[in-house]
């Protein structure tokens, strides 16, 4: 008899680090159609998804390279990046 089924976690690559975590410990930076950049806490919201590491580094990695803007197929503005940049500063230096 088979025991319980175990459910498969979703995997995502962080954007600044090219690392590969659980969905659920990354966090997901959001492009709506409209251009709106937003930080997505729940990971379900609609639009173009990027995720990152919660460590600052990733973020810095993310911002500095035009990594997140590639992978969200827009431009950052300059607020934009100065929204996400404080976020970023916010994090710890470890996970």
């Amino acid at each position: 008899m088979a025991g319980p089924r175990v459910r498969r976690q979703p995997q995502r690559t962080c954007v600044g680090c090219r690392t590969t975590r659980p969905k659920r410990e990354m966090i997901r930076v959001g492009c709506s159609d409209q251009g709106d950049i937003q930080i997505d806490p729940s990971g379900k919201g609609p639009g173009r998804g990027a995720y990152i590491c919660p460590v600052s580094d990733c973020w810095e990695q993310a911002l500095r390279g035009n990594r997140l803007a590639q992978a969200l197929r827009t431009t950052l503005t300059a607020e934009q990046r100065q929204m996400l940049t404080e976020y970023g500063e916010q994090l710890s230096d470890k996970i």
